[in-house]
């Protein structure tokens, strides 16, 4: 295929430290959307997700809890949460990857993020960046507004994500073959193999292994900060817990019991 060469780089764990998942969920439970004991589940599933990655399991089981969380909500109130979304993943984009992405404009090639977050969030941050764009995955809204919890097809995770960038390439006359693409997860395999350059960053143990046989550039630069990020979020969370239950004991016993009512 004849085209320019571009950049194509994942987001969670690759363009950023951790999962753009999880600030979603604060930006949902600050909006009302989500109770806080889901978002308590979300947050256990974003350590997780910090020390292993994505698995297909996990990433179908979090896909078809946000479906179910999407139903019925109206498209306006997603993109409301923009700012507050953003204000959680700024501060996570790698400074090294920032300069990835510079490298490759420098070098006249576009730049873009394809991940299977929402469309929405990967456009605009890729906006934000001076990035020339984003690939996500598209949820279908109904035409009263609301969005239906399905899928506009393809998924943008493992296979979709290679679907995803052809019709992409194609559309802006893009070489794959001559293209760049970024990714720390095994699961992202399929992107990996679609360009001429593969890039894995800060790997995990399957994709660091296979990165090695396969002669593939290999990045390494956040094994100390992501221990620092658990050890600190874990604390935060602990703390987060005590000061709440303190508070709790010593509410009047009348003023908790109003306080309770309030929240439901």
């Amino acid at each position: 295929m004849s085209g320019r060469p571009a950049a194509f780089f994942d987001l969670d764990r690759t363009l950023m430290a951790g999962s753009s998942g999880m600030h979603f969920a604060r930006a949902a439970y600050r909006s009302g959307m989500v109770s806080r004991a889901r978002l308590a589940r979300w947050g256990v599933e974003h350590v997780r997700f910090r020390l292993r990655g994505s698995t297909d399991a996990r990433t179908a089981q979090v896909l078809s809890q946000v479906k179910e969380l999407l139903a019925g909500v109206p498209e306006r109130d997603i993109e409301r949460m923009g700012p507050d979304l953003l204000a959680g993943v700024l501060p996570r984009i790698y400074p090294k990857m920032l300069e990835e992405v510079r490298a490759h404009q420098d070098a006249g090639r576009a730049t873009f993020i394809v991940s299977a977050a929402g469309n929405g969030l990967v456009e605009m941050l890729a906006r934000v960046l001076g990035m020339d764009g984003g690939i996500g995955t598209r949820y279908e809204v109904g035409a009263d507004g609301m969005l239906t919890g399905r899928i506009v097809e393809p998924f943008v995770y493992g296979d979709g994500k290679v679907a995803a960038m052809k019709r992409f390439a194609e559309e802006h006359d893009i070489d794959l073959t001559a293209s760049w693409a970024y990714s720390d997860s095994a699961s992202d395999l399929p992107m990996l193999r679609a360009v001429g350059n593969p890039v894995a960053v800060n790997p995990d143990a399957e994709l660091a292994k296979l990165a090695v046989d396969e002669g593939w550039r290999i990045m390494r630069f956040e094994k100390l900060g992501r221990r620092l990020a658990i050890g600190g979020a874990t604390l935060a969370a602990a703390a987060s817990g005590t000061l709440l239950a303190t508070r709790r004991r010593h509410y009047p016993r009348g003023l908790r019991a109003r306080t309770s009512r309030r929240r439901r």
